[in-house]
């Protein structure tokens, strides 16, 4: 007896399909728009950029880039700056978070929940109310305009989004290449660093960007904790919003410049940041 074959089931039309295209490709311009506007706003002149409406199809024009790096104070030790902070708090945070969600997720500690909720519970307080006692132990402690005290502020603001997105990538990894690390007789550290570090790497790659993009991007602690040797690159920014007035063109080359290591560590990693933020997505 021949076998019967089931009936097709016919699929069901996506009918918003278009739609929701239309509507990605509508929150993608808007998102994008104003960056292209300061962009092209950049390389106008001063007069034109301070036009309203703006003058957008003004003659072009290099004199804010040219302004920026060789007018009044130099960028480069602001960029400096923010750039050892940035990438020496997001190493710290990835050495802290691994080791944090690996006790989280793998090999769960008692009573787990709370600790996250522990973690997820200091975001909740208003960076501006702790501002006050941490500029006294700043002050006391002789460490105002250093580098080393944002390093450790950037550390310890992203270290409890790092603990909750690298537990999310880490409970992903399948138990049976732990069980078999451990019967080849792989330790800890080992095991960390061969087995489990090349699996979520994807994860670890968005974590990284994320708290680098934190700590780049960060205002507040920089402008009230640093004047002059520690001074970061949104700090400086403020600089061109002056009482002479608000020089437009040389600012949206400003923010131009400032904006690029971000720019390209995110277009650099943006394969590593799809897999890594789907890779700890609910299945």
């Amino acid at each position: 007896m021949s076998a019967v074959a089931a009936p097709a089931v016919p699929r069901k039309k996506d009918r918003g399909g278009p739609w929701l295209t239309l509507l990605a490709w509508i929150i993608g311009i808007l998102f994008v728009l104003p960056v292209l506007w300061m962009v092209l706003t950049s390389f106008h002149s001063e007069a034109d950029a301070a036009t309203n409406p703006p003058a957008a199809f003004a003659p072009l024009t290099l004199e804010g880039y040219r302004e920026f790096f060789t007018g009044g104070a130099s960028p480069w030790p602001p960029l400096l700056n923010s750039l050892t902070a940035s990438v020496l708090s997001t190493v710290l945070v990835l050495l802290l978070c691994f080791p944090a969600a690996y006790a989280l997720s793998i090999r769960p500690v008692k009573k787990w929940t709370d600790v996250l909720f522990f973690f997820l519970s200091t975001k909740m307080l208003p960076i501006v109310a702790g501002l006050l006692p941490l500029y006294l132990f700043a002050q006391n402690t002789g460490l105002l305009d250093n580098i080393w005290l944002l390093i450790v502020f950037y550390t310890s603001m992203n270290l409890p989004i790092a603990v909750w997105m690298m537990r999310s990538f880490l409970s992903e990894v399948p138990v049976e290449m732990l069980e078999a690390a451990a019967m080849d007789g792989a330790n800890l550290p080992k095991t960390l660093r061969s087995v489990i570090a090349p699996v979520v790497m994807p994860g670890i790659a968005a974590t990284a960007l994320i708290c680098f993009i934190f700590s780049w991007n960060e205002l507040l602690f920089a402008r009230v904790l640093t004047a002059t040797v520690a001074e970061t690159a949104p700090v400086f920014l403020t600089s061109f919003v002056t009482s002479q007035g608000l020089f437009l063109a040389q600012l949206c080359a400003a923010a131009f410049v400032v904006s690029l290591p971000v720019l390209v560590a995110g277009f650099a990693a943006q394969d590593k940041l799809v897999q890594g933020l789907s890779l700890g997505s609910v299945k």
